[in-house]
């Protein structure tokens, strides 16, 4: 009985796991909404007021504007009044005026929060909230008009801390959980329809609403990208869901009919799109050289930002004459000219005098003014930057015709800027031209490949609403499915694997039948190993991780014989500062929660081993000990973060004398008293070998450096200074790489671990096998060392996270027998794979055996 009530609980833990339902907002009747707005806006204003926090991903012409007027007007009714605010690009107020009319509102542009005395709709531009002229957090409703405008305020950084700002601290309290309403209640986001290539900023407006922070997500659905923190990768098991999970909180609509056959398409046909491509050709003889001197083939602006400003410099005034020629094809044409330097710009404004120009550092009312008077084709030609007004601004009533100067990798500001008039109810076909450089054909090929993909995703999204409309819980079943594993098993001499959940296949085990656990945690949110919600990965946050250990700790310390060690790899985390409150990185103590929480469930402690990491190589996974930003300011700098191995006991029986009930012993004529005295002294003698000097290291490959200092830092009397110098030495003749540590300390004490191979793992095998790699795999080094030090030959070594099966191939190795269990199918049957192979080389006789077979006397 009692096993079954512990099964029924863990199976409601499971299925708590399944939250697409984040409304916070108003159930409102159709008739609320005003008979102007067609059915399509109708059926999204009602699902928008209902969400409270919800984005509108609309397609360029759908009325985006007039469902954000509509949406906080119908919040505030429900809400009993306040203020709502838009937040919109520079000369998109009018648009908002002409809409509010439309609507019967009153609406009301602002500059401080001063002008927004009295309850009703207002509306701002970003840069006033950017420069601190205004709080938003004095107004109950929000909408952020084409938020992708913030890309331009300085990169992703910039675009999370101003959605910060409006959501307070994005929900979270200083240490990432609890609620804090310090923000505005009820938010939406409102542009059309952004890039799906680019995550990170999906994951903002994600964070940005309260349904998710940035890291979890990232956790949830991507691989990660050891090399670059922000370089995401869907996992191909997650691609459905994630998008599934995007839908639950946006609409990505093309077209009415994505909602369903009874919303007519009737007047939303884009119009025919001419795009035009015209190469400039290049000098190849002045292509430059390499950095070792080597020179250069060919031109190629594609090779780095130096290469790329050098060949918009070059190319200038060929671009220029090509623009020319264009327009002279009729020359009387409304246009807008796409650029994206300064130096352009006054090139342009050099070859036409006519053309009316925006830019950055021109006055705000000035530059407004300039866009409604394009808008409304009191000018003909308008010049600026896709990432000024590439977002927002229609221009489609009196213009069809864009002509881009220069071509960029900058995908989003190019899709944004074509839409200024490739859009609905644009009634003239829409030309397009432009002009590269032949040394920028790599350019051209990224971004055409980029605009595939943005189709084929928008595509995706498209199909997934038209699947299950807008209804949360149909998302929520559909991804119910993947809860619970078909239980397998293989076994061999001395092994034993079993694919299923971890909690229910240690809680199937004999009590006191396992001698060692050894096993690396899942690290909380870090990772997630497979589509499945039992899955240990898949958690919200520390706690609900640690809320799911709760079923497997205390079965782990039932069939771990009576004395005996559980051996648990953790690593301590990193928090961003958007999420712990104190805008810079933190480090979340994983380790100390985990002796807490095996404390809690009756485990001793009996100390942790320390493997050191190679803190270069950290800092290039999470950007924070960069360099450069210590230099900034060294106030911010921590330290590298090393991995652990905590060491918990079960109580002996006999608890008089604390040995185990089966003794971990020793054989003294192997085990001698002077290694023991060495290894508890932890610290060794130089050798009296002189020190390694600068010139030692000059011209040497950096594999022999690196082997070189390790040697050198093992032997030598530790001198902090001369090392420095060392490695100083070494960079100013560029031989100390930055993607990794080359001069590693090495430690001279047991307990910390710098001699771990981080190469030597299962994934050595996947890799040369072409097959998975494991996100992170542990280290036969590791797992020898505990199984030497806590284990007897003979014994059983059980690992309740499995991966690869690496505990196990390491126990059959030292003559143990191993036991894991595993969730992913695909690890499951790689590690089974794996042991086959380690159990026929045990079982392959050596030369001396053979030998031996013919003649006893023979000795290895």
């Amino acid at each position: 009985m009692r096993a079954a009530t512990e099964q029924d609980g863990y199976a409601a833990f499971l299925a708590r796991k399944v939250h697409f339902e984040h409304a916070c907002g108003f159930t409102i009747d159709d008739g609320e909404i005003h008979p102007l707005l067609k059915p399509h806006q109708r059926r999204v204003v009602q699902w928008a007021v209902g969400g409270g926090r919800r984005a509108l991903f609309e397609a360029f012409g759908l009325g985006k504007t007039m469902q954000q007027l509509e949406i906080l007007r119908l919040t505030l009714k429900h809400a009993g009044g306040g203020r709502g605010l838009i937040v919109a690009p520079l000369g998109v107020r009018q648009e908002f005026r002409r809409d509010a009319e439309k609507l019967g509102l009153a609406i009301t542009f602002i500059r401080s929060i001063d002008e927004a005395a009295a309850d009703g709709l207002y509306i701002t531009n970003y840069e006033t909230v950017r420069d601190g002229k205004l709080d938003p957090r004095a107004f109950t409703a929000a909408s952020l008009d084409e938020a992708g405008i913030l890309r331009g305020f300085g990169g992703s950084k910039t675009f999370r801390e101003f959605m910060r700002l409006f959501a307070g601290d994005g929900g979270r309290g200083p240490t990432g959980t609890g609620r804090n309403d310090g923000g505005i209640k009820y938010r939406f986001v409102a542009t059309a329809t952004p890039s799906p290539n680019e995550y990170i900023e999906l994951l903002a407006y994600a964070a940005y609403l309260d349904i998710m922070d940035v890291s979890a997500a990232k956790t949830r659905f991507f691989k990660r990208n050891s090399e670059k923190a922000d370089t995401l990768t869907l996992h191909p098991h997650k691609v459905e869901e994630f998008w599934l999970w995007v839908a639950s909180w946006a609409i990505f609509l093309q077209r009415p009919s994505d909602l369903g056959r009874e919303y007519s398409d009737e007047g939303y046909d884009l119009p025919p799109l001419d795009v035009r491509w015209h190469e400039i050709k290049v000098d190849h003889r002045e292509a430059g050289a390499e950095k070792d001197g080597q020179g250069r083939m060919f031109r190629n602006a594609a090779m780095g930002l130096s290469e790329a400003a050098k060949e918009k410099r070059d190319t200038l005034p060929a671009r220029v004459a090509k623009l020319m020629e264009i327009r002279a094809e009729d020359p009387d044409a409304h246009r807008i000219i796409w650029h994206d330097l300064e130096a352009e710009r006054l090139a342009i404004e050099a070859a036409i005098p006519d053309v009316v120009s925006v830019y950055g550092s021109q006055d705000l009312d000035a530059r407004e003014n300039a866009v409604i008077a394009f808008s409304d084709g009191q000018t003909r030609e308008l010049a600026s930057k896709p990432v000024l007004l590439g977002s927002g601004c229609n221009f489609q009533r009196h213009c069809s015709w864009a002509i881009f100067l220069g071509i960029g990798f900058k995908f989003s500001d190019f899709i944004q800027a074509i839409h200024r008039v490739h859009r609905f109810l644009q009634p003239g076909r829409v030309r397009i031209d432009l002009i590269y450089a032949e040394s920028e054909r790599e350019i051209r090929k990224v971004l055409q490949g980029k605009w595939e993909r943005h189709k084929e995703l928008v595509a995706a999204m498209t199909k997934i609403i038209r699947t299950y409309g807008l209804a949360e819980a149909s998302m929520a079943h559909a991804a119910r499915r993947s809860i619970g594993v078909e239980r397998r098993e293989a076994s061999g001499e001395g092994w034993k694997l079993i694919n299923n959940d971890t909690v229910i296949e240690t809680r199937a085990m004999e009590s006191d039948s396992v001698d060692l656990i050894v096993s690396s945690l899942p690290f909380s949110t870090q990772y997630e190993y497979t589509p499945s919600y039992n899955d240990f990965g898949h958690s919200d946050d520390n706690e609900h991780f640690w809320r799911q250990m709760d079923f497997l700790t205390p079965e782990l310390l039932r069939v771990l014989r009576p004395g005996r060690v559980a051996a648990i790899h953790v690593k301590d985390r990193i928090q961003p500062g958007g999420i712990n409150g104190f805008g810079f990185q933190t480090v979340e103590p994983f380790s100390d929660e985990c002796i807490a929480h095996f404390r809690r469930h009756g485990w001793a402690f009996l100390g942790r081993k320390t493997i050191v990491t190679d803190v270069v190589r950290e800092n290039n996974q999470t950007y924070r000990l960069g360099w450069t930003e210590q230099c900034k300011d060294g106030s911010r700098m921590g330290a590298g973060m090393p991995e652990y191995v905590l060491l918990f006991r079960k109580a002996p029986t006999d608890r008089s004398n604390g040995y185990a009930d089966v003794k971990v012993v020793k054989d003294k004529a192997r085990y001698t008293r002077a290694r023991w005295q060495f290894d508890a002294h932890g610290f060794m003698r130089s050798s009296g070998n002189r020190r390694l000097m600068p010139e030692d290291l000059i011209g040497v490959p950096a594999s022999d450096v690196f082997k070189l200092f390790r040697e050198h830092s093992r032997t030598a009397v530790y001198d902090f200074e001369h090392d420095v110098k060392l490695g100083e030495a070494l960079e100013a003749v560029n031989q100390l790489p930055p993607t990794f540590m080359l001069l590693q300390p090495v430690s001279w004490h047991p307990d910390v671990w710098t001699d771990v191979a981080r190469m030597r793992t299962l994934n050595m095998i996947q890799e040369r096998k072409g097959k998975e790699m494991h996100l992170c795999p542990l280290q036969f080094d590791i797992v020898d060392r505990l199984i030497e030090q806590f284990s007897n030959k003979g014994e059983t070594v059980y690992d309740p996270f499995g991966g690869l099966a690496t505990v196990p191939y390491c126990a059959v190795k030292m003559e143990r027998r191993g036991i894991a269990c595993e969730l992913s199918g695909g690890y499951f049957d790689d590690g089974v794979a794996h042991m086959r192979t380690v159990e026929a080389e045990m079982a392959t006789p050596s030369l001396f055996d053979l030998m031996r077979a013919v003649d006893p006397q023979v000795h290895p």
